[in-house]
């Protein structure tokens, strides 16, 4: 049986739900919700691997415009 997700919600987002929530301790897995919808939020499944590349894509600055 799989754990819970144990949602994060980013520090940059403040007192403001206006957010994403990761939740990354689910193995191979990340998922992602909007934090203003909460437990109401469709959930985005992701690998780790996946979501770690994307990461690093946009820490690179690939999708600045």
């Amino acid at each position: 049986m799989l754990p819970e997700p144990n949602w994060i919600k980013s520090a940059r987002s403040g007192q403001a739900n206006a957010c994403v929530e990761t939740a990354l301790n689910l193995p191979g897995r990340a998922l992602l919700r909007d934090s203003k919808l909460g437990e109401a939020s469709p959930v985005l499944a992701a690998s780790t691997a996946g979501f770690a590349a994307f990461l690093g894509a946009v820490k690179s600055g690939r999708y600045d415009r």
